[in-house]
């Protein structure tokens, strides 16, 4: 259900939504990474990168500045930064996940994190939301609350009004750009994870998940291709487990209508000390790898996005 700016104010009571939008009045939340010309049909995302954290935000929290940046996916716009100068546009928050989750329904709240009731529209009943990581998160890595009480709901609806609502108009500007542009459009969504993320029965630490929502958000050649560039450079890669794509991917990856959407989730192990959050010797050398994929994946021949069956979606 879409809710308006006036219906917000109506439901969660009279509140100044310039609390939220003034938390970026020197700081953009978000940006657009372009060079002069898009070249290619491909957009990179990064939703999760954001390392700005506003005064206002930090004196509600309980945490400390270091244990709130527990679930930030650290510099990981700056690994695949070099796609923008192989043409491709990126979108790129400023704004922390422990502030705001583009990467969630817009309204997917926890009901027990709010002062006042939340609106019977609300996706209250997510497995995201139980976990505490809804669109406003309640907790950071390793389980840790971020606040010590309850916020207004007012707060929420101001978050999602002021940054929310206005990233995600501009990706899907960007892709509708890209789309008209080159005939189709593809997503890349770039994450990181905890190093001590395992899959399968021997406990196999991946360099990388991809993720396609089980093969519902791409055709399966970009899937395909992605994973065999990477093990190709050496490194492991696993398939939608434990990730197959948040919301992002799920929502705009649409191959039957040649949009397609691929998620990546890079080991933070490989580049940085997540005790520190300093860049480790490797990071340098995981971007060049990064850079080297991009160009080759966006080399894939344009047929593997528009001749695909009508039964892809």
């Amino acid at each position: 259900m879409a809710v308006s700016y006036h219906d917000a104010l109506v439901l969660s009571g009279s509140f100044k939504l310039k609390t939220a939008a003034e938390d970026f009045s020197v700081v953009p939340p978000f940006e657009i990474r372009s060079g002069a010309e898009q070249r290619v049909p491909f957009l990179f995302n990064s939703p999760h990168s954001g390392r700005y954290y506003p005064e206002r935000f930090l004196a509600m929290a309980r945490l400390d500045r270091n244990a709130i940046r527990r679930s930030e996916d650290c510099y990981v716009d700056e690994l695949f930064g070099g796609a923008v100068a192989l043409g491709a546009p990126m979108l790129a928050a400023n704004f922390p996940r422990a502030y705001l989750d583009v990467n969630r329904e817009p309204w997917e709240l926890d009901p027990r994190m709010f002062a006042e009731p939340v609106p019977s529209f609300c996706n209250i009943r997510s497995a995201r939301v139980a976990g505490g990581l809804g669109t406003v998160p309640k907790l950071v890595g390793e389980g840790l609350d971020i606040y010590s009480g309850r916020l207004p709901l007012a707060e929420a609806v101001a978050r999602i009004e002021a940054v929310y609502k206005p990233y995600h108009e501009t990706l899907k500007r960007l892709l509708t750009r890209t789309h008209a542009r080159f005939g189709f459009a593809v997503l890349i969504d770039c994450h990181s994870m905890p190093a001590s993320i395992r899959v399968g029965d021997n406990g196999l630490r991946p360099d990388f998940i991809i993720g396609d929502r089980f093969g519902i958000s791409a055709t399966a050649a970009l899937t395909e291709t992605a994973i065999g560039l990477l093990c190709a450079m050496g490194y492991t890669v696993a398939h939608n487990k434990p990730y197959a794509g948040g919301f992002i991917t799920e929502h705009y990856g649409r191959p039957a209508r040649h949009l397609h959407a691929l998620q990546i989730e890079v080991n933070r192990g490989l580049y940085m000390n997540e005790r520190t959050f300093e860049k480790a010797a490797g990071f340098d050398a995981l971007a060049d790898d990064l850079t080297r994929f991009s160009a080759d994946l966006m080399a894939m021949p344009d047929h593997h996005f528009i001749d695909l069956p009508l039964a892809a979606e």
